[in-house]
């Protein structure tokens, strides 16, 4: 598989690099973690920037291998992260675009481009852990609406968001896998109470969200009733295949900086710690390497990403996570200090093998669905 880049491909980096260093001084000053509704102007400010200047539509419109090229441009040039518009832009909105009506195309597509609106995702509940399919918010018909009763657990910025991508059981009886259906929530909906939670990094992205006979049209669900499972292996084939290419990127530039500051400190000097950063360097040059060819399979699979990404999100949770344990062994006792850099990173690198699918769910995925061998019993 060529994992080269074409010519006209290189163009599209040269320009985006150059529109990047015009842009990136001029941005405003980026608001205090815990200031939400300030994060929330912040991200959808920069997400405008990008639709004025042609580049919005990368994550949809433009070939996978050009995404990738803008993921890692923008990661490296310390570009702002997509921050309140992850799930639009890298998760409904690209499950939309492949799954969605021409309606619900031209209805939700060119907000989350503009930055006019925000999604959240609610698939996680408080009772079915890892085990998505155990999914037990329910949602009756009636008439031209589904009423929604239940709740969801670990909804990103729940608390910002126009709409939540959101995964309701119409169908009790059918078995678990089939009686899923795929909804579009608007957030200002009557029934709705959102409830932050805070992390142990001290912040407040994810939610409680409680769901008390809300009515949602059914022109808003996506793909047919009951057929959510599918629709939303195709979320979650984005959030697993591509939409980590950029940290990948970023884990690249903390290894630099971690040996820069080694060399300050006078822990180069130990071997360990070297040939341990020698490694993770080697580890996240063939994690680049692997999403590269992910995205040339998705390309050439009609842009949609396949159970590779599971591969890649298995081992990248985990070579995020020593990452930052060689992180602490840099600093010494200033790891414990919170203002330190990648203090609060290595707080949160501890759920990457938790978030979008548990290490456990991927090593099944991998083993069924790649290796071919039996379901376990």
């Amino acid at each position: 598989m060529d994992l080269s880049y074409t010519p006209e491909e290189e163009e599209f980096r040269a320009r985006l690099r150059e529109w990047l260093a015009r842009t990136l001084p001029a941005l405003p000053p980026k608001p205090s973690p815990a200031d939400w509704p300030g994060r929330r102007a912040y991200d959808l400010g920069w997400q405008r920037r990008l639709y004025d200047a042609g580049y919005a539509d990368v994550h949809w419109d433009a070939s996978p291998t050009t995404r990738l090229i803008f993921l890692e441009e923008t990661e490296k040039a310390g570009a702002p992260y997509v921050g309140a518009n992850f799930v639009g832009l890298l998760h409904a909105g690209p499950t939309i675009a492949a799954e969605g009506t021409d309606a619900q195309r031209a209805r939700w597509l060119p907000p989350i481009l503009r930055g006019d609106e925000v999604w959240c995702q609610g698939f996680s509940e408080p009772d079915a852990g890892s085990d998505l399919a155990a999914l037990r918010t329910r949602a009756r018909r009636e008439g031209d609406d589904y009423v929604v009763t239940g709740a969801k657990i670990w909804t990103s910025h729940a608390e910002v968001a126009d709409w939540c991508e959101l995964l309701v059981r119409t169908d009790p009886a059918a078995p678990r896998h089939r009686g899923i259906t795929w909804l579009a929530m608007p957030m200002g909906a009557p029934g709705i109470t959102v409830r932050p939670l805070r992390t142990l990094a001290g912040s407040a992205e994810f939610a409680e969200v409680f769901l008390d006979e809300v009515r949602v049209p059914v022109a808003n669900r996506v793909g047919d009733e009951n057929d959510g499972w599918r629709v939303t292996m195709v979320t979650l084939s984005f959030e697993r295949g591509t939409a980590f290419a950029g940290e990948v990127v970023a884990c690249r530039r903390v290894l630099g900086e971690l040996a820069v500051e080694a060399r300050k400190n006078a822990r180069w000097d130990d071997p360990a710690l070297r040939r341990r950063l020698g490694r993770l360097n080697a580890e996240f040059r063939a994690l680049w390497r692997l999403t590269q060819w992910n995205v040339s399979a998705a390309e050439a699979s009609g842009g949609v990403p396949g159970v590779g990404g599971s591969v890649f999100k298995l081992r990248y949770s985990q070579a995020r996570q020593e990452l930052y344990d060689a992180a602490a062994d840099v600093l010494g006792p200033d790891c414990l200090d919170l203002d330190r850099p990648w203090t609060l990173d290595r707080l949160s690198s501890l759920s990457y093998t938790i978030a979008a699918g548990t290490s456990q769910i991927q090593h099944s995925i991998i083993a069924e669905r790649i290796l071919g061998l039996p379901k376990g019993r």
